[in-house]
């Protein structure tokens, strides 16, 4: 495998934790921040749109929003909302693009803020003063804030928010162990049960109503409501771990390709504690949908995973490592098709795959898939998985043509009289 590099998008102002990608515009959503500290280091939601400039792929900034004093450490998107987990709360916000035509001589002298290159990007060719584009407007509001958590430590904090598939319902978790279900966007309470004994890691919502839910208790659970349906058999049907103990990190749910009604849920299990002198690895496993059981399980190295996110056709998984490297698998097999050591100079924070149908996918050209990342280095890197492109025909013509040739020549060669 030939050494690869990832594509710099854009690089914050601030430390990245939290990503999003709109699957109808494209646009990628990314935020963080330095939080209530007085460091200067400023917190917000930016909206970067992709685009060429001079050939290569790059993300410039649409809109900034700020969040104050609050860091953003987690995303969940539905539609034109975020649910956006600021300290011990959840932030709603709606956002509202539109297209506007109009020249660039036209906005050459306008105060309004509109897209604006990274640093360090070149600009974008010239055709003409009077050239006409389409380009993207947005706002963004405050639509309504909650608590979502309430434990009794200092640092209280929601950890995780997933939206329900009919994105009527959010769920959140956190530092007290706690579920609580919210409407959107009115933010009403409908539902609230102690999940785990110590934090919650992360959950996720599938479209029977079903959540799973994963914590730092090492349990993995599925309920049904506040009931609790299932709970995860990892370490007692998976290889052998002698007395290594390990704990669930996170979870997800994807599509099977090809089976609409299909579902697989996917977790990572790390070491429940950093060992010094062993290096045990980190363990990928996929499990049926219906019946939460194990499928398969397979090892995706020693370096911890810190984050996880499936394709939206369900094909692919990327992962996201504290040591600033990005892989993508194949979600079927959970074989490894790309990796980039220390992609990142620090943690990878979130993962999230380019839609499959929007324009921007339609930039990624000849590529099957692209993977977006964030990390606390302040950078949004671009990964591009090449197409496992089959022979094609006429080459296969030529080799059957070029064979029937060398096979006539050694018959004739052996049978003088053969033609």
């Amino acid at each position: 495998m030939g050494r690869r590099r990832a594509l710099e998008l854009y690089r914050a102002p601030f430390p990245l934790y939290a990503l999003q990608v709109d699957p109808g515009s494209g646009l990628l959503i990314v935020a963080g921040g330095g939080g209530a500290s007085k460091t200067g280091i400023n917190n917000g939601v930016h909206f970067l749109q992709l685009e060429q400039i001079d050939g290569c792929l790059s993300a410039s900034l649409l809109h900034s929003h700020d969040t104050e004093t609050r860091a953003t450490m987690n995303l969940a998107l539905a539609g034109d909302i975020l649910a956006a987990g600021q300290d011990e709360h959840c932030q709603l916000l709606r956002f509202q693009a539109h297209q506007q035509k109009g020249s660039k001589a036209e906005k050459a002298g306008s105060k309004e803020q509109g897209p604006r290159p990274r640093k360090g990007a070149a600009p974008a060719k010239k055709r003409g003063a009077e050239t006409q584009r389409e380009e993207l407007e947005l706002k963004v509001e405050n639509l309504k804030a909650v608590q979502t958590d309430f434990g009794l430590q200092k640092d209280i904090l929601q950890k995780a928010v997933c939206f329900s598939p009919d994105k009527t319902l959010i769920a959140t978790g956190g530092t007290d162990g706690h579920i609580r279900v919210w409407k959107v966007p009115t933010l009403e309470k409908v539902l609230e049960f102690k999940a785990h004994e110590d934090e919650i890691e992360d959950l996720a919502l599938g479209p029977d109503g079903k959540l799973v839910t994963v914590g730092r208790d090492r349990k993995a659970f599925v309920w049904q409501n506040d009931q609790l349906v299932t709970q995860l058999h990892w370490q007692e049907n998976g290889p052998s771990f002698s007395d290594i103990p390990y704990r669930y990190r996170f979870c997800r749910f994807g599509q099977i390709p090809d089976q609409p009604a299909g579902l697989r849920l996917f977790t990572v299990q790390i070491p429940h504690k950093h060992l010094q002198k062993k290096r045990p690895s980190c363990y990928l496993t996929a499990w049926d949908g219906s019946t939460f059981l194990p499928l398969r399980t397979k090892s995706c190295g020693h370096e911890i995973v810190s984050c996880l996110n499936v394709s939206e056709s369900g094909t692919f998984l990327g992962l996201g490592m504290i040591t600033g490297s990005v892989a993508i698998y194949i979600a079927f097999s959970l074989q490894r098709l790309y990796y980039v050591r220390e992609s990142h100079s620090f943690v990878v924070t979130s993962v999230a795959f380019l839609p499959e149908k929007s324009r921007g996918s339609e930039l990624l050209g000849s590529h099957e898939t692209g993977l977006v990342s964030v990390a606390a280095d302040s950078r949004c890197q671009l990964h591009l998985l090449p197409s496992r492109r089959s022979i094609p025909v006429w080459l296969v013509l030529l080799l059957c043509v070029g064979l029937i040739f060398v096979t006539i020549l050694l018959l004739q060669s052996a049978f003088p009289g053969f033609l």
